[in-house]
């Protein structure tokens, strides 16, 4: 599979899980099919730029997005350039059509937009619904969208 993918479910799994080590995700992207060694997933961990936080839940330590980053900000954008597929904006909704079993990840990256006038983002499996306050926004985030996969 390839890297963006790869490094999109990465992303999806540390917003889902706890994880708390290397080998813990290696272990959860094998189960979700991902064929990876320990020095592909430490390459991943450092394109991706991400950093270790202590669980206010767990009182342990866990992998996290570094949200400051402007190098972060920009893999964020590649890895949405490699994941949609489409979008389109109907009434006070836009529909994004992702790669199989990215939506998720989608999702995760577009809520940290901070995109106006949402009141929310769903994913499925291939698909992101952005639900907006009217049409007019739906418009506006169908090109905000554009310019962010199209700059």
């Amino acid at each position: 599979m390839a890297r963006s993918t790869r490094q999109s479910k990465i992303l999806e799994l540390i917003s889902t899980y706890e994880v708390e080590t290397q080998d813990d995700l290696v272990s959860r992207l094998k189960a979700n099919r991902y064929n990876v060694t320990q020095a592909t997933v430490s390459r991943d961990i450092k394109e991706l730029g991400l950093i270790k936080l202590l669980s206010t839940e767990t009182g342990k330590y866990k992998y996290a997005i570094a949200d400051s980053q402007n190098q972060t900000s920009n893999k964020y954008l590649f890895m949405l350039r490699e994941s949609i597929i489409s979008f389109k904006a109907i009434n006070n909704l836009v529909v994004v059509k992702t790669l199989k079993g990215i939506a998720q990840s989608v999702c995760n990256i577009l809520d940290r937009f901070n995109l106006e006038q949402v009141l929310g983002i769903v994913a499925g499996i291939d698909t992101v619904l952005i639900i907006l306050q009217d049409n007019l926004g739906a418009e506006y985030c169908e090109k905000k969208l554009e310019n962010l996969i199209n700059a």
